[in-house]
């Protein structure tokens, strides 16, 4: 009899997470790193919400809490829904759980049986599959296209539901690309989906609030208000406020999803740390202007990376509406010999080869299901991320 259990013979570690621990251990051991794998705002988090949570403290706000989160903090979530995106959930609709990956896990686990499928665009992040699979359904994956900056079109979303299919999993923008839809295009996806009710609908919101120019984020609730009762939509604080460590991830959708999800959690972990939903509700509540003016930074930052890679021989680099990623091809650079004489084959020898030649740690393309390319978080200073594409140019040039 085996020890472990069989489920983890289906996933594989994080690639993100391994990249960035990969960077830290060069970095102490001396290598000068320049780490762009973590998708990880480098602000810090706002005074107002900081201050929020020593308040809670001090109020002796350090007991367990409801298993789906403080009320205050639930009412704070619809109020953001009603108020941002034109839903109207009651409070009850609402659910906290410990970062938005609990939110996502728990869907799953309390929806999917054994042979349920669950489609899932590529690329895609990398803990959709895995979680997926850790819970006995089935990942279906369907490719999107570079020319079409990575955003699924209606034919292509039709192609791959069948009668298994549970769920439909959405990411906008998304990580790893940035790609973000407008309501025009989501519009298209949403009329496919009305064609088949029986497919669910997660939709991953947790990038809203990054999304540059003129650009108007919509969620698929909002664009199509028929698909109301079966949609779960997920946020968060993590990235918008700078909070990733308070861990606080957020989701609204019926209520029968939502009771199910609190019975699953009533049993892993129960309710999410008592300051940080404190915390949280400030965030949600308070004052926003903290996330204009990093949008604008975040903004300036996409525009330097894409145009300093764009420079890069071998290389194309798309210019995303969203989040804080890019996803530019390294297509150009495969079947060259990188400066340590190896032979670069595929995306994950450009990124060993570039973080050994450079000290540039990236994630490769094919952790996220779709190659070649490679991902860059821009959530760094300016100052790095010139220098780090000044060494990616510099590489690629070296690349014969």
């Amino acid at each position: 009899m085996a020890f472990l259990a069989d489920a983890l013979s289906r996933v594989k570690p994080s690639a993100t997470i391994a990249v960035s621990q990969k960077a830290r251990d060069l970095k102490a051991k001396g290598r000068d790193v320049i780490g762009l794998g973590a998708g990880e705002p480098d602000f810090d988090t706002p005074d107002n919400v900081k201050k929020a949570a020593i308040d809670a403290i001090n109020r002796g706000e350090t007991k367990y809490t409801p298993v789906s989160g403080i009320p205050e903090l639930r009412k704070a979530i619809a109020a953001k829904f009603k108020r941002e995106n034109g839903l109207d959930y009651d409070w009850q609709q609402t659910i906290v759980g410990t970062g938005g990956k609990q939110i996502l896990f728990n869907a799953f686990m309390a929806t999917l049986n054994p042979g349920d499928e669950v489609v899932i665009p590529a690329p895609y992040w990398v803990s959709y599959p895995e979680m997926v699979a850790l819970c006995g359904g089935t990942p279906v994956f369907v490719s999107t296209k570079q020319e079409n900056n990575f955003k699924l079109t209606a034919e292509e979303l039709e192609s791959v539901i069948t009668p298994k299919t549970k769920w439909f999993v959405f990411n906008s923008p998304s990580n790893p690309t940035g790609a973000a839809y407008s309501a025009d295009e989501l519009k298209a996806l949403t009329d496919v989906l009305l064609r088949h009710p029986h497919v669910w609908i997660l939709t991953d919101d947790m990038y809203e609030h990054l999304t540059f120019g003129d650009f108007k984020f919509a969620t698929p609730v909002e664009v199509e208000p028929k698909l109301y009762d079966r949609t779960l939509t997920m946020n968060g604080v993590s990235k918008a406020y700078a909070m990733t460590g308070w861990r606080i991830g957020y989701a609204a959708g019926p209520l029968q999803l939502i009771k199910a999800m609190d019975m699953i959690q009533g049993q892993q972990t129960s309710g999410a740390s008592s300051i940080a939903q404190w915390a949280a509700v400030e965030a949600l509540n308070g004052p926003q202007d903290f996330v204009a003016k990093n949008k604008a930074i975040f903004e300036a930052r996409r525009d330097l990376v894409v145009s300093m890679l764009n420079q890069a021989t071998g290389i194309k680099c798309p210019k995303p509406e969203g989040a804080f990623y890019v996803y530019p091809s390294c297509a150009g650079l495969i079947g060259k010999t990188a400066p340590s004489g190896k032979v670069i084959e595929t995306d994950e020898d450009f990124v060993s080869e570039l973080l050994e030649a450079e000290g540039v740690a990236v994630v490769h393309g094919s952790a996220f299901g779709l190659g070649p390319n490679f991902r860059i978080s821009y959530a760094t200073s300016e100052e790095l991320l010139e220098e780090a594409c000044k060494r990616i140019q510099r590489f690629c040039a070296a690349c014969k």
